[in-house]
């Protein structure tokens, strides 16, 4: 980012950290302390906001503390041998996820250039732990506060495809709970990781070598269609040492951005830190066709579910910036746009849409 933009960003996080001096008049009737700390909480929120609007200065790993702006490089770990699954025909095993969820809709014409998604209501959430599917057939990583939280693109036919006709791009942003160290060994880091997904589906035509492009693992046939199923995860940036209990669900923010021509980022915070994890949009080259984005928090990997207990009930946030203030569509979840195959047992609610200077949409789930 140019020092003279990233100076406009810095001087609205002082001007909106400054303008937090205020806020113990507005809380008058509270304790010096309460005040103090609803100030504090207030102003803690701004800097989360704007750390999700400040881009990396390059590919790779980085790390902020509040209450600085400035991303700094810190060691990644190895990409994890994650991997997520393609959705798959509806199971009645499965409530929200495998392409039924809501998904917002960027006004014709629009591209998104970053999604934000958070929780800003999480009430009766105990416990939870991610069980196998067998659709899918069990497979992911199980078990007590292993779930992930997904921020996904639509499938794309873009320039990355390299004119193969039944090739998609997709892009999925992840903060996952615990990852295998690799893709060819059991054991897991049992960390919380931020990384990017990436992928090229149905590339090419299958001929029993590997046609993936550089920076591509070759997955094996689609199934579905003549190419292989390319994919690969950027290296991790660590969030948490041990996994993040889903207890701290509403702690939680997680951010997907595309810049053409530039890099693409996921971007974690949780209480005062700030994590992001980039790569290249080349090799997908998602912001030329970014129009909707899918957010919630899911089973971990391999098409499993995130099960909740009974009492459990979430608000989802999806932020989308696209350059509009008009508000985004809600697309329902019949219409199966949501691209992930993992899930969670809880049951959609109603989802409203709002426009101007944040344009979101906004949607409950309950156990």
């Amino acid at each position: 980012m140019k020092f003279k933009a990233l100076s406009k960003l810095h001087t609205a996080v002082a001007a909106g950290l400054l303008s937090m001096s205020c806020l113990p008049l507005a809380f008058a009737g509270q304790s010096g302390d309460e005040a103090v700390d609803q100030a504090e909480l207030k102003a803690r929120e701004v800097w989360r906001e704007t750390m999700h609007q400040i881009s990396a200065p390059s590919e790779g790993c980085f790390h902020a503390s509040y209450p600085s702006t400035q991303w700094e490089e810190v060691k990644c770990a190895p990409a994890p041998g994650y991997r997520s699954a393609l959705h798959r025909p509806a199971s009645s095993e499965q409530t929200v996820g495998n392409g039924y969820d809501y998904v917002a809709q960027t006004p014709s014409g629009r591209l998104i250039t970053q999604a934000i998604g958070n929780f800003p209501s999480v009430k009766g959430v105990t416990s939870e732990k991610s069980v196998g599917v067998p659709a899918f057939g069990d497979g992911g990583i199980l078990g007590k506060n292993e779930y992930t939280l997904q921020v996904n693109t639509n499938f794309y036919n873009s320039a990355a495809c390299d004119g193969y006709t039944y090739c998609l791009a997709w892009q999925q942003y992840v903060l996952s709970t615990n990852t295998p160290v690799s893709l060819t060994s059991n054991k897991l880091t049992g960390n919380t990781e931020v990384f990017i997904e990436y992928w090229l589906i149905n590339y090419g035509v299958d001929n029993g070598f590997d046609i993936c492009p550089a920076g591509f693992l070759d997955g094996g046939p689609d199934g579905e269609g003549p190419g292989d199923d390319c994919v690969q995860n950027t290296a991790a940036t660590v969030v948490a040492d041990g996994q993040i209990p889903i207890t701290n669900l509403a702690s939680l923010k997680l951010s997907g951005s595309a810049k053409s021509g530039g890099t693409d980022a996921a971007t974690a915070t949780y209480d005062t830190e700030a994590y992001t994890a980039t790569v290249k949009d080349s090799y997908t080259d998602i912001s030329s066709g970014w129009t909707q984005a899918e957010f919630n928090v899911l089973g971990n990997a391999g098409g499993s579910e995130a099960e909740f207990n009974t009492g459990s009930s979430v608000t989802v946030k999806v932020k989308l910036v696209d350059g509009t203030t008009t508000a985004p569509t809600c697309v329902s979840p019949s219409d199966y746009d949501g691209t992930t195959g993992e899930t969670n047992n809880l049951k959609l609610g109603s989802c409203s849409t709002t426009g101007g200077s944040s344009t979101y949409i906004e949607f409950t789930e309950k156990h």
